[in-house]
């Protein structure tokens, strides 16, 4: 057990993090609290702190929402989230860590150093990145990866890609966290440590939305992505 003002101060970086980019918050929080937690609290618990955080999202940037843009992703994450968390059920704690390590890296790194060239997609791609999103997040609390590939890609602006972005993950969020209550994966105790530290994410969301737009855009993410590396690299040695 650990002290619950840490909670809150993790969650509060998380939301701030999510606020300013539109994603992100699991990614920060997730290697932190698997310093103190089973990731199997911690996930649910990244979960549920998500609930606040893109419910706040989705209503400040609704006039961007493209539901031609979102619906796609959101059903192919339906079959996606019931095998995640099977997963994260059934599969030992230290591979789900290590394997979240290893995810968290290696989009860092393609973050950081790629450079790839706006282009319209298929729209199977939605699917594909909607299913393997829901599959992540259920499993890992850190779905983000392929739908942030695949609304980046194909050239959409920064508002639009923010909006489609927190709508998707709405909608992940309060499904996944239905499939985690209902199996039995967020516990009193997971939810006890929400409760603590729900004011602390919505504070740092808060935060990052007014931040949002007035920071060069670019070099925010070169930072963020530059510490999501070391968090990686330490869940992994852990």
């Amino acid at each position: 057990m650990f002290d619950p003002l840490l909670i809150g101060i993790i969650f509060l970086l998380a939301g701030f993090i999510q606020g300013m980019t539109g994603f992100g918050s699991a990614l920060v929080a997730i290697p932190l609290l698997s310093l103190f937690l089973d990731i199997k609290s911690a996930v649910p618990l990244c979960m549920l702190n998500s609930l606040v955080i893109t419910t706040f999202l989705s209503l400040k940037m609704r006039k961007h929402l493209d539901r031609k843009k979102l619906i796609p992703l959101c059903l192919a994450a339906v079959p996606g989230i019931i095998i995640g968390s099977t997963l994260l059920k059934l599969v030992s704690s230290t591979v789900i860590r290590i394997s979240m390590g290893i995810l968290i890296v290696a989009y860092s790194l393609y973050s950081l150093f790629s450079t790839p060239k706006p282009r319209k997609l298929h729209k199977a791609w939605s699917y594909v990145a909607g299913f393997s999103s829901g599959a992540i997040g259920a499993a890992f609390s850190a779905g983000g990866p392929p739908t942030i590939i695949y609304t980046t890609l194909n050239g959409w602006n920064k508002d639009e890609i923010k909006a489609t972005l927190s709508g998707f993950f709405l909608f992940n969020a309060y499904l996944t966290a239905s499939v985690h209550a209902v199996s039995g994966l967020t516990t009193l105790e997971v939810f006890s440590f929400f409760m603590v530290s729900a004011p602390f994410v919505l504070l740092g969301t808060v935060i990052g939305s007014i931040c949002y737009g007035r920071i060069p855009h670019n070099l925010y993410l070169q930072l963020i992505f530059t510490f999501l590396v070391l968090m990686g690299i330490m869940m992994i040695i852990t």
